[in-house]
């Protein structure tokens, strides 16, 4: 059997584990070839490829990023898209496909292979862990540690100077990066998409901390919004898969505060620093287990799965499971967290 793999939409930490975890096993235990597709998406409409076998997976298990390269094309936009796919896997003679991705990418997975008969098999990934039928996504882990540190190193210039800290985090449309690290990094106020904020409301929050002689730092997702505006958007423009562009959320809140408070505010957006660079103890196990469940599922010919995490143990669920809705923040969650803003 040749089983490809791709990687999708945007890079992060442990994507190599995952692409380790599937070779060895592959190889070593079913005897399996691998081919690998180029830059997501792309790589099977173009037919373009790169060597996968034992040793070009060596050494890669720390390694951020995909060797494989990604990008956020979507096949069933793309001029007679569905055939070009269908094409180059017939000329590699591809006999299963493992997509690694998050909503974007396993939605055109589910589709090749539940209306045009692509033996898919996905495994989730995406920096937001906003994926349902899952536990946890693989880089979520990373990017919260990074996003704690920078946290905690920004309180003491903060204190340093009595001002405002604005922290804008990932998190489009689901705030669990936000949440984790904001709670672990001992934040004044946290805001994320499912909870439109007031503005107001804040500038208590942040007067209240003055008041007690500490400097605030406000951690906010780039998904939320005020209760009376709209996203903050860094332009117009839209990916393929119809998506705009957020940024900016983080610098609009700091010159509110500024204005309606007269105490200085100054932004930090992590951006793509979350996402890059080695990934941790805990991303690495979760998507070497992922890799190695993936080629269980090829084997076993159970296609149009997932593999996913529940409690300590990885299953396999409909793509469709996944894809269907967002896992986002429970209201009752973050009133939990509540009780340390201000």
């Amino acid at each position: 059997m040749r089983v490809g793999v791709l990687t999708g939409g945007g890079d992060c930490p442990g994507l190599n584990a995952v692409i380790r975890g599937i070779v060895r096993k592959g190889v070593q235990e079913y005897g399996y070839d691998f081919v690998g597709f180029r830059d997501g998406w792309r790589g099977p409409l173009e037919n373009a490829t790169v060597r996968l076998d034992i040793p070009a997976v060596r050494g890669i298990l720390p390694r951020g990023g995909t060797i494989l390269g990604s990008s956020r094309t979507n096949p069933l936009k793309a001029p007679d898209g569905i055939r070009r796919v269908k094409d180059s896997l017939a000329k590699q003679e591809v006999d299963a496909l493992v997509a690694i991705g998050g909503e974007d990418t396993l939605g055109v997975a589910a589709e090749l292979c539940d209306t045009y008969g692509v033996p898919v098999v996905g495994v989730p990934k995406t920096i937001d862990n906003d994926l349902s039928a899952t536990d946890y996504t693989f880089g979520f882990d990373t990017a919260v540690g990074i996003a704690t540190e920078a946290i905690d190193r920004l309180h003491t210039t903060a204190e340093s100077h009595m001002r405002v800290l604005v922290v804008e985090v990932m998190g489009r449309h689901a705030g669990w990066i936000a949440l984790h690290s904001g709670l672990a990094g001992g934040a004044n106020v946290i805001l994320i998409p499912e909870q439109r904020f007031d503005v107001e409301q804040v500038c208590t929050w942040v007067t209240s901390r003055f008041r007690a002689s500490y400097a605030p730092i406000v951690v906010v997702a780039e998904g939320a919004m005020p209760r009376d505006g709209d996203a903050v958007l860094k332009d117009e423009s839209l990916d393929s898969f119809g998506h705009v562009r957020l940024s900016g959320v983080g610098e609009w809140l700091a010159k509110q505060i500024e204005k309606r408070t007269g105490k200085e505010a100054r932004t930090t957006v992590l951006g793509h620093v979350q996402r890059g660079g080695t990934p941790s103890a805990f991303d690495r196990w979760l998507a070497t287990r992922f890799g190695l469940h993936a080629i269980d599922a090829v084997r076993d010919g159970d296609f149009g799965t997932m593999v996913a995490l529940r409690g300590t143990d990885i299953v396999r669920v409909p793509i469709t499971d996944a894809t269907s809705r967002l896992k986002t923040v429970d209201p009752a969650l973050y009133e939990e967290v509540g009780v340390f803003f201000g």
